[in-house]
């Protein structure tokens, strides 16, 4: 394999798509720790240091009430164009040409802000990315399984009523034990309705029941995470026949303790039973990486070499639901770059 400088320098120019991003969960603790301070009677901390501390996390239920206490800090439309104008320029930095980024809806308007005004916001701040920076954002709107039900329905109204340019997917998140993903068919039902693909998380924490779920009653076109497939010969089997990819997030599972560690993870099982893979950050402000450091941990840890790398992005342009004409123009670049890359 190539010297991991020369790896390094050949992924930082590698054009690539993200799959699997949360715009909260995007931002730095530097952007929380100023939120902290706008609204300081959120009662989060106020000083560098104690912020990070904050974002160490003990276990994955830690870390969900650590995103759900950030979610609060996002107050109005501005804030949300904030974090979308941030989020734009890291994915700039790491040559992301196009990225799918999950926007909890609920959680934002239950803190008040109107229904047009977050559709307003998010439209404004996709607009001023690709202005900016080139970077093509659509929108998958999530929900927190904890909220259950009602949350969707109103995720699922406000999406079906203001609908922001570049709205493709619906899905759930959250904590999984306790909160079956079956229970929340009929929402997904309606979703694909209305034109939204089902992107569902499963399978991040618990067992490979929850990623059947998601794949035959929730209909998923992808699945968040899916690590507990690696445990079902049979799932890898029937993901791999019905084309269906998987959003790993190595850094993101291991900071979660959904695996103890990198060389635990389940890519390589995955991979060699056909399944189709795709890298992704999921929270990286939260995580402190991007997606060039995962790239690097496909090839440090899991030993993908350039030609793998370079099939790993374009498998993740071709998973994504980009219009026909991106997806075949970041597809021509990265095989322009793999042709012409030191």
């Amino acid at each position: 394999m190539p010297q991991s400088t020369e790896i390094a320098d050949f992924i930082a120019g590698l054009p690539k798509a993200e799959l699997h991003v949360h715009m909260q969960g995007a931002a730095s603790a530097e952007t929380i720790l100023a939120l902290s301070r706008k609204y300081p009677e959120e009662g989060l901390p106020q000083d560098e240091a104690a912020m990070r501390e904050f974002y160490r996390f003990t276990d994955f239920a830690n870390f969900i009430a650590v995103y759900v206490a950030a979610s609060r800090l996002v107050r109005t439309g501005d804030d949300i164009h904030q974090l979308a104008v941030g989020l734009g320029r890291d994915l700039a930095a790491t040559n992301v040409r196009y990225a799918e980024v999950t926007v909890t809806a609920d959680s934002h308007l239950k803190v008040g802000i109107a229904p047009d005004e977050l559709a307003d916001a998010l439209t404004r701040g996709r607009a001023d990315v690709l202005a900016a920076s080139g970077v093509d954002i659509a929108w998958v709107y999530d929900i927190d399984g904890d909220f259950g039900i009602p949350s969707g329905e109103r995720t699922l109204a406000w999406a079906a009523e203001h609908r922001p340019a570049g709205s493709i997917g619906f899905g759930i998140g959250g904590r999984e034990v306790g909160v079956p993903r079956s229970d929340f068919a009929d929402l997904f039902r309606r979703a694909t309705d209305i034109g939204l693909q089902s992107l569902p998380h499963a399978g991040e924490t618990v067992g490979p029941d929850q990623v059947w779920s998601a794949i035959d009653q929730l209909g998923a076109k992808r699945v968040g995470h899916g690590l507990a497939a690696a445990q079902d010969p049979t799932l890898m089997a029937a993901l791999a026949e019905r084309g269906i990819a998987l959003e790993i997030c190595p850094t993101s599972n291991v900071c979660t303790k959904a695996v103890p560690d990198l060389a635990s993870h389940p890519f390589p099982i995955l991979r060699e039973a056909g399944v189709r893979l795709t890298l992704n950050t999921d929270d990286p402000g939260m995580f402190g990486t991007d997606l060039n450091n995962e790239y690097r941990i496909g090839h440090e840890v899991f030993g993908l070499d350039r030609a793998a790398l370079a099939e790993l992005a374009r498998e993740s342009v071709r998973a994504s639901f980009a219009p026909d004409s991106t997806r075949a123009k970041v597809l021509a670049e990265i095989d322009a770059y793999v042709q012409t890359a030191p």
